[in-house]
């Protein structure tokens, strides 16, 4: 079997890639979201040329090459657009075995994985947003939740005055004890500020403590870690493995958050579980808007050890997310199945392809 041609599907900050072989099958993959027509441009010129022509079961070893041959360009960019390719050979491997992509990965460790409710919004008050966090507990049976506190890369600012103070005691107040409580801080803190905080939602007895300090700022998240008790995660901008490495070995964070579209695809962050596992700490992949990324994550989750907590599952009403595939995803008692048709065992929707601007290249 080769790969005879790439194809993206564009609709605005979305960029679906389909995958096609000499033998008909096709799989489906998606780069990271937000500035997809940049990563689309890139797929086509850097990434496309090097995967056409070759044998999708070498999905691995030709992402492992594209990296060496564009080592000048170590970037962001390249590695959303690597993950669209990635994730759609997945896909084809899949359905060429008549398995899902999970079996592929290592088998099931488990068939349905817990889910917390992530809120990705700081513009709510805490009253509001312990409101929909109640609803989601209650309708979809969420056993844990996460919130945002301070402000993303806020260098100490607060999104609004005094709500990292009022949100924290507020939310535990409200959904009691039986939930699990975790908050995000999007590198918003100095190391000093966010031992603070941090020694507040070990008060109120809170799950993890997500990105206290700037990503690349491991050192200081490394003394804020050594300074609580309380898990804290880091990882989900992070792009190069040794910096994973770096970050498990030093003990940085307690848990690792890679993005499968931010990291390059399933290959690369199956690499990053198989890291915390060996270290012993947990992996919940960052996963933070309800597209295909959803999807991937699910079948990594299900297959990885390491991936033994609640997973991501955002709670936000995205429009452009809707229309892009079936069957849908859905939680149930607080956790989601894990789907057992070949591949990512979905379905592009015809909706979709009929509003995206395409763009092909074949070999």
């Amino acid at each position: 079997m080769r790969i005879t041609a790439v194809e993206t599907l564009l609709r605005g900050p979305l960029a679906l890639v389909r995958v096609h072989t000499d033998e008909g099958l096709t799989g489906i993959g998606q780069t990271a979201p937000y500035e997809a027509a940049t990563s689309v441009g890139v797929l086509h010129t850097m990434v496309a040329p090097l995967f056409l022509g070759r044998d999708p079961f070498d999905v691995e070893a030709l992402v492992d090459e594209c990296l060496r041959v564009h080592y000048k360009f170590p970037g962001s960019f390249l590695l959303r657009a690597l993950a669209g390719v990635d994730t759609a050979l997945w896909d084809v491997l899949g359905k060429a075995c008549g398995r899902p992509v999970s079996k592929l990965l290592g088998g099931h460790v488990r068939t349905s994985v817990p889910m917390y409710a992530s809120s990705m919004r700081r513009d709510i008050t805490p009253e509001a947003e312990a409101e929909r966090l109640g609803e989601a507990v209650a309708e979809q049976g969420f056993r844990a939740v996460k919130v945002r506190v301070g402000e993303a890369m806020g260098r100490d600012r607060d999104a609004a005055p005094g709500r990292t103070e009022r949100i924290i005691p507020y939310l535990r107040a409200e959904l009691g004890d039986a939930v699990d409580l975790s908050a995000d801080a999007n590198g918003g803190y100095s190391a000093g500020r966010a031992v603070r905080v941090g020694r507040m939602l070990e008060d109120h007895g809170y799950f993890h403590f997500e990105e206290p300090c700037p990503f690349e700022d491991i050192e200081q998240t490394a003394r804020v870690a050594a300074a609580l008790d309380i898990p804290v995660s880091g990882g989900e901008q992070d792009i190069s493995l040794p910096q994973f490495h770096r970050m498990i070995s030093t003990g940085a964070v307690d848990i690792v958050q890679p993005d499968v579209g931010y990291l390059g695809g399933v290959s690369r962050a199956r690499k990053v579980a198989v890291l915390a596992e060996a270290a012993g700490i947990p992996c919940t992949p960052h996963c933070a808007n309800d597209s295909l990324l959803q999807v991937f994550t699910l079948h990594l989750a299900a297959a990885l050890p390491a991936c033994s907590q609640y997973q991501e599952w955002s709670i936000e009403n995205t429009p452009w997310t809707r229309g892009v595939y079936a069957p849908l995803l859905k939680v149930v008692d607080g956790a989601v199945d894990v789907p057992t048709a070949p591949g990512w065992g979905i379905e592009l929707d015809p909706a979709f392809e009929a509003a995206a601007e395409r763009r092909t290249s074949s070999g």
